[in-house]
């Protein structure tokens, strides 16, 4: 009998939850109405969007006028740069971020400086962690906007958002600070208030939700502009018609993943030291990419490994039932190594042999014993391949 395929790329994207399909439906059949409109299928449809947005904002623990519902991270990552730098642009044009943030953020700062805008990119230390002293210096009277990584997508690392907030706010309180939490919700705490920042980036796709719909969330009297024009939907921050069973799809799977946190942490923590544990063992010239303790998402584990190219794992992987990745979904297609693991100081030959393992709420003890089997077989067979390799 053949055994069941292995999912383990859940930073890329993970199964939509049957309770969210569930409660996604009826606004695909009978409650479809617009909900900007004024007759009973709009109203019906109102009072779904309506709820949504509640739920959203219980769990970030803020008000629902706060809530901006997107199509996803990337343009939750766009429209946190582009509105809130040009909102404040009449105080100064000085933008920082990291080296290490998702092309979301890196492309739209890249796009930012052809408009005029000063970036600064703050550097990371070898397991992926923003450099505070240098956030610190960084910061002058011409800056507007931080935009700090909370979870990184292809090593795990989680970085002091709080601290990078107390440093930014004791040098001027009208500088904004946004996250990406894309990967950080449904294993770390996303309380608006509790992290301090003013805007904050979410992806339904992310945490067993719909893909085609996110949040961003932004703070009361955060200077700030839409970036997309034609309606008064989203009071003026967004136009376009609301995707309402998207919405409810992103509210119900943040709620889950909310509720459902400490479980999720646990499973994900334990199948995930397995990973970190084991595979180096056996596997010679392995190296861990990223920190190994509670600095790191419970459900990434994430590898270099000497003499091989990763997509050739990957591939490999791929014929012996094994979904994985060798870095952002969003960047597949490229031949180049990882720019998260270049900035990291990782040698450019080096990163290019990397794999990342990324876990969910249905991965099993028994199909991490299996990784742990196949993905040996399939380093050292391209090993063996390998110009040079003895016969």
């Amino acid at each position: 009998m053949e055994q069941a395929r292995i999912y383990a790329d859940h930073a890329a994207t993970t199964p939509t939850d049957a309770r969210v399909v569930e409660a996604m439906l009826p606004y695909l059949t009978e409650l479809w109405g617009n909900p900007s409109s004024i007759y009973y299928e709009a109203r019906e449809a109102r009072k779904g969007f309506d709820a949504a947005r509640r739920s959203v904002a219980e769990v970030l623990g803020t008000r629902s006028n706060e809530v901006i519902f997107t199509s996803g991270g990337t343009e939750s990552d766009n429209l946190a740069l582009r509105g809130a730098s040009y909102a404040a642009r009449s105080r100064g044009n000085h933008i920082i971020t990291t080296t290490v943030e998702h092309h979301a953020i890196l492309h739209t700062a890249e796009r930012l400086e052809d408009e005029g805008f000063r970036v600064t990119y703050l550097p990371v230390d070898n397991q992926g962690f923003v450099d505070l002293d240098a956030l610190s210096a960084a910061l002058d009277d011409e800056t507007t906007l931080v935009s700090i990584m909370y979870a990184n997508n292809e090593v795990g690392t989680v970085n002091p958002i709080s601290e990078a907030v107390r440093i930014v706010k004791e040098r001027d309180p009208k500088i904004a600070v946004h996250t990406d939490a894309v990967q950080a919700a449904g294993y770390l705490d996303i309380e608006v208030d509790s992290l301090g920042v003013d805007l904050l980036s979410l992806a339904a796709h992310k945490i067993h939700g719909p893909k085609g719909a996110g949040v961003l969330y932004v703070r009361a009297r955060t200077p700030f502009l839409p970036q997309i024009l034609g309606g008064s939907q989203e009071k003026n921050r967004r136009a376009g018609t609301e995707n309402v069973a998207g919405a409810v799809g992103m509210a119900t799977a943040l709620r889950l993943a909310h509720d459902e946190r400490g479980s999720r942490y646990e499973h994900a923590v334990t199948l995930r030291d397995r990973l970190l544990s084991e595979l180096p063992a056996r596997v010679a010239g392995t190296r861990i990419t990223g920190p190994v303790d509670e600095n790191r998402l419970p459900n990434s584990a994430s590898f270099t490994f000497d003499g091989v190219e990763g997509e050739s794992v990957l591939l490999q992987l791929d014929l012996k039932g094994v979904s994985a990745s060798s870095g952002s979904a969003c960047t597949t297609a490229s031949l180049e190594p990882s720019h998260v693991l270049l900035a990291m100081g990782i040698p450019h030959q080096t990163a290019r042999g990397s794999l990342r393992l990324t876990l969910g709420k249905d991965n099993t003890a028994d199909e991490v014993e299996r990784l742990l089997d196949v993905i040996p077989e399939s380093v050292e067979r391209l090993r063996s391949l390998a110009p040079g390799a003895r016969g």
